[in-house]
């Protein structure tokens, strides 16, 4: 069964002075304040929507790695995985860098890189996300 999430922002003003909030519909969490600023220089509180790819993206690849991991027969009893989407101004979105330190029982070194490999590869939002540069460092903890 297919399913739809939705988010909308309300932007005023111009791209450099201007300001938005970015509001979260599905889950009813609320809004977000968003800005120029916060996405090209300093967050200050705010959003930027390569933040809101990076929470995406590490949440995804987190649901994709322990169900690749526990699909093999080795569950991890924790992940933890940054995202760090990289923004030039002009350019746009030049990278993303996933990081995951994993807690998995009966499983090797090379074995969890494979995984977290495989996981990167195949999870929608990489996959989304094709047209960019992903790299990857994983580490069992």
């Amino acid at each position: 069964m297919a399913t739809t999430r939705s988010a909308h922002t309300v932007w005023e003003g111009d791209l450099l002075k201007g300001n938005g909030v970015v509001t979260f519909d599905s889950s009813g969490i609320g809004g977000q304040p968003v800005s120029w600023p916060s996405r090209a220089e300093q967050a200050n509180g705010k959003t930027s929507p390569e933040e809101l790819i990076a929470a995406a993206h590490s949440s995804c690849f987190s649901m994709a790695l322990s169900h690749g991991l526990a699909g093999a027969g080795t569950p991890p009893t924790r992940l933890v995985t940054s995202a760090d989407v990289t923004f030039q101004p002009g350019e746009g979105i030049t990278g993303i860098h996933l990081t995951v330190e994993g807690t998995v029982p009966g499983i090797d070194a090379e074995a969890f890189a494979a995984a977290a490999a495989d996981a990167k590869a195949n999870c929608p939002v990489s996959q989304a996300l094709a047209g960019t540069t992903i790299t990857l460092s994983a580490q069992l903890t």
